[in-house]
């Protein structure tokens, strides 16, 4: 795995508007912490941070550098970042270190590689998990874990369990979960069924029901019977 470099120093925890001092020269707070060791405040460079930790968020071994002997040459990796909501800048980080000789877990990113059978078929490519939590020694962290989905057909699924890992990797997990499968493809009702299944319900609303009389004949009855006593009136006169 690769180890990359990162400045820092000791700084003060008090008083607690140091930290907006500190994140206007360009720096913020971090925390370094580990089994073996007690919590230590400590003032990083943000952008040197963000150099460091790459945007796809795959995990790296990081060794500190540093003008104090307690800070300098250990091994850490980032635990957690906290980031302003809106501008996304960082604002504080949590530094975990670690010992080169002993296994532990990290969430490792999954990319998926090839063209799958059922893509050229017409299905749609759906992973459901981006990344997996492995076990191993910090300087054998992989960068990614490659999933070929060459051979998945339509409905086809790929597990946990039948991904391949390098050397000593060992995956964690508690339920055989999938990772990525492929939907079969969405077909559209054809647009003259749908037109048809619209004009049905008007043509039946305009059929005249069973022994209903036209309007027409409506008022031709209608003139006629006031036409008689009309007539009939004059008549008697």
């Amino acid at each position: 795995m690769e180890t990359v470099e990162l400045s820092c120093e000791l700084r003060e925890t008090r008083p607690k508007g140091r930290r907006h001092e500190l994140r206007r020269q360009g720096r913020i707070p971090a925390v370094l912490y580990g089994p073996k060791l007690a919590p230590m405040a400590l003032a990083i460079s943000g952008a040197e941070l963000r150099a460091r930790v790459s945007a796809s968020g795959r995990q790296r071994l990081i060794r500190l550098k540093s003008s104090s002997p307690e800070l300098n040459e250990r091994h850490v990796i980032v635990k957690e970042i906290q980031r302003a909501p809106v501008s996304g800048a960082f604002l504080h980080a949590d530094l975990y270190e670690v010992d080169l000789t002993h296994r532990l877990r990290v969430s490792v990113p999954l990319r998926f590689t090839g063209k799958a059978r059922g893509v050229a078929e017409g299905g749609i490519l759906q992973p459901l998990a981006r990344e997996i939590e492995v076990e191993c020694l910090p300087l054998e962290i992989p960068e990614v874990v490659e999933v070929d989905v060459s051979a998945l057909g339509i409905h086809d699924v790929i597990h946990v369990s039948a991904l391949n890992f390098a050397g000593n990797i060992k995956p964690i997990f508690d339920t055989d979960y999938p990772v990525v499968t492929v939907l079969p493809p969405t077909v559209e009702a054809a647009p003259a069924a749908a037109a048809a299944e619209a004009a049905a319900p008007a043509e039946g609303a305009a059929a005249p029901a069973e022994g209903a009389v036209a309007p027409a004949a409506v008022a031709e009855g209608s003139a006629k019977e006031g036409a008689a006593p009309a007539g009939g009136a004059a008549k008697k006169a």
